[in-house]
């Protein structure tokens, strides 16, 4: 795998030749768009009462996510597909996300970086906007502990309810609108791919920070996403299988020696703390 992404597994090798023609298909990317806006249409209209809102949302901050990838690799002149979006007509998203495949090597450490940092950058732009607009939209209401899945919420979403919604009192929530939970699932979305293990957006970006050196740190970061699946949230089991499915060591750049530079490494670390605004460790409070 050249790459990778949860949320939908990708970026990755181009498939064997003799699938090459009907996988790299401009059809096959306009169908799969096409069927994920169906996808998470229906999803927002029959459990979130706003199909339109959702989808429309939702859909702008994932193509935002892998066009920011995909941009970027032209500017590094590293190959890559279209985006493969991925319908699936089940809350609580509607789709498993988007993938392009990147179809040439990463050439450098900064092309490294910048191809893995710039999906969430790219993604957040528009999910910042949806969750302000969003909750500006949404109700406070006594809570209901039998109705709807109660969401877990980020230390950048609290921040921005308190913001937008002021203090809740005790016994009441915030009814979020379709347009506000699309932008949740972007916080959510942009959270998991900059987790620094792998060959995930996040993993990218540690490899090109401190280079072989970063096993090491995505076996500690492992370590403690797993302590956080036995203590707080079980459902985060199948994405460690997932991760560890597909390996832990990142393949190095045709130029593994070339500095990043002062201002690599300051996105770099913004991209860290973004992640750690944005995770969510128990997404769905459906257990304990």
């Amino acid at each position: 795998m050249q790459g990778g992404k949860i949320f939908g597994v990708g970026p990755g090798q181009e498939p064997l030749a003799s699938s090459r023609s009907w996988w790299s298909s401009g059809w096959v990317h306009i169908l799969l768009f096409f069927l994920t806006l169906l996808s998470t249409y229906w999803v927002g209209s029959a459990f979130l009462g706003g199909g339109g809102w959702y989808c429309f949302s939702l859909m702008t901050i994932l193509l935002a996510h892998e066009l920011g990838h995909w941009l970027m690799s032209r500017r590094h002149r590293v190959k890559a597909s279209f985006p493969y979006f991925i319908p699936f007509p089940l809350p609580p998203f509607g789709t498993l996300g988007a993938v392009i495949r990147m179809r040439s090597p990463m050439t450098t450490r900064k092309a490294l970086l910048d191809i893995g940092a710039a999906g969430p950058f790219a993604g957040l732009v528009f999910a910042l906007p949806a969750v302000v607009v969003g909750l500006s939209y949404s109700s406070v209401v006594e809570k209901m502990p039998t109705e709807g899945l109660p969401l877990g919420s980020s230390l950048l979403f609290h921040i921005l309810v308190r913001w937008v919604k002021g203090p809740i009192p005790g016994g009441q929530e915030v009814l979020l609108h379709p347009l506000a939970y699309a932008g949740w699932v972007g916080l959510f979305v942009t959270a998991l791919n900059l987790l620094p293990i792998g060959q995930l957006d996040g993993g990218h970006i540690l490899y090109s920070l401190i280079g072989e050196r970063s096993i090491k740190a995505f076996k500690l970061a492992l370590g403690v996403f797993g302590l956080i699946c036995i203590v707080f949230y079980p459902g985060w089991f199948l994405l460690i299988l997932l991760l560890l499915l597909f390996g832990l060591r990142h393949p190095p750049p045709l130029d593994p020696v070339t500095p990043l530079g002062k201002g690599r490494v300051i996105v770099g670390l913004l991209a860290f703390l973004i992640f750690f605004l944005c995770f969510t460790p128990v997404p769905f409070q459906i257990w304990g």
